[in-house]
């Protein structure tokens, strides 16, 4: 039998091979993992469909593979591994995270309905099966929203406007709404180079921060927090916390300041629904932590910070941090943020312009704090010094607003005592 790559999860149908566990000859058994595969911002291991031994190895490392594609042949033996070695979680999906949509050419592209469909077919009742056979879409180029990437009847309708819209465009001479072909560079003519291919994480990078830049009017509002005295009373309960098993940091403190903030302007933790034209605020506070990893910027989401106590995020933040550097976190894991923050004290630099995590509408920039002389009363003092950046939507959000959340937020932060630390 041939085992070959199956679905991935929604909007995922490819991945680049980064371990490849089994070798020819060797006895595998179902659901014994055969490989890892890189998937955007998910590193996925794909168990075996069956059991046997293995006859060939169809794919190599660093090969990109989609959907369907063969990856090993298994020929039936008695002798095959027991089913007791070590099965593979089951893949987690790594798929487009929830602020990801499908690139331009995707949406723009027509349907039609004589095309056969690339894998199993999506997800969706009978009632929307009938519907679009009968006006001649393939369900397969339409966008699922709900659950597990099921196509609903709104999915169906927002398809159907979007080929409308181009439609008209073309009938009025416009072109249609896509990216144009990049202009090809010779970068060799002026002396040697080196290349090397973007990786899966990379792209997904590049294409969203495009994205986000380009779809969202940005503004940053630039301030300072005090935190000296929140590290004089991090040093104060440092021990503490540590008997616990936990690092307390000033990360995990700035989390509970900011969750105050936005109770006082839910507006910042907010999303707008393009489709509806409506802004949906969130009674939730699940944060994106940004993390620096060897292989780039991953962004999974704590969740309940409002709900949980300093102990406890102390550790999930550590732990959050750690399956991200590792490439553990699971494509769910990187869903439903409703606020992103990212912190470039451990590297260096002051302030900064974060780009906003689409489809929040706000984050925060913090950089690395420092000693400076501060006037305070009719003195001059030497206090620490945090650079503060809150990059907003401005479709949402005005200036009078930013300045308004940032002045609470540096409140929140300097005024944060033991009461606080419960």
């Amino acid at each position: 039998m041939d085992v070959r790559l199956p679905p991935l999860g929604e909007g995922a149908d490819s991945g680049t091979v980064v371990n490849i566990f089994v070798k020819e000859g060797d006895r595998v058994a179902k659901d014994q993992p055969l490989l890892e595969l890189e998937n955007e911002k998910a590193v996925a291991t794909i168990p075996s469909s069956g059991a046997g031994v293995v006859t060939k190895v169809f794919v190599q490392v660093g090969e990109k593979i989609n959907v369907g594609q063969r990856l090993l042949s298994l020929k039936a033996d008695d002798k095959a591994a027991p089913a007791s070695a070590a099965p593979a979680r089951p893949a987690p999906a790594p798929a487009r995270d929830e602020h990801e949509e499908a690139p331009a050419e995707e949406e723009v592209e027509p349907a039609d309905a004589t095309e056969e469909p690339q894998g199993p077919p999506p997800a969706a009742s009978p009632a929307i099966r009938k519907l679009a056979k009968d006006l001649g879409i393939n369900l397969a180029k339409v966008r699922g929203t709900a659950r597990g990437g099921r196509i609903t009847l709104k999915d169906l309708r927002a398809y159907i406007e979007r080929l409308q819209r181009i439609a008209e465009e073309r009938s009025a001479g416009k072109a249609p709404t896509a990216r144009p072909a990049p202009e090809p560079i010779d970068f060799e003519k002026w002396g040697p180079v080196t290349r090397k291919p973007l990786s899966p994480l990379r792209e997904v990078i590049s294409r969203r921060m495009t994205e986000n830049w380009n779809t969202i009017p940005h503004v940053t509002q630039f301030d300072e927090a005090d935190i000296t005295g929140l590290l004089v009373l991090r040093k104060k309960r440092l021990a503490e916390f540590e008997k616990k098993g936990v690092r307390l940091t000033v990360t995990t403190l700035i989390l509970k300041a900011v969750v105050k903030a936005l109770k006082q302007h839910p507006i910042f933790n907010a999303s707008l629904d393009e489709a509806t034209q409506q802004v949906v605020l969130k009674n939730h506070y699940h944060f994106g932590i940004a993390v620096d990893t060897e292989a780039g910027l991953i962004v999974p989401v704590l969740r309940d910070v409002d709900k949980k106590d300093l102990v406890q995020l102390s550790k999930d933040l550590e732990d959050l941090a750690a399956r991200a550097r590792d490439r553990k976190v699971t494509g769910e894991e990187l869903k439903g943020g409703t606020f992103t923050i990212s912190n470039q004290g451990g590297i260096g630099g002051g302030h900064f312009t974060p780009i906003i995590n689409k489809p929040e509408v706000a984050i925060l920039g913090l950089g690395k704090a420092a000693m400076k002389a501060v006037v305070r009363g009719s003195a001059i003092e030497p206090r620490m010094m945090l650079p503060l950046a809150v990059s907003y939507d401005h479709r949402l959000i005005d200036g009078a607003n930013a300045a308004r959340f940032t002045v609470d937020l540096v409140k929140a932060i300097e005024g944060f005592d033991e009461k606080d630390m419960a």
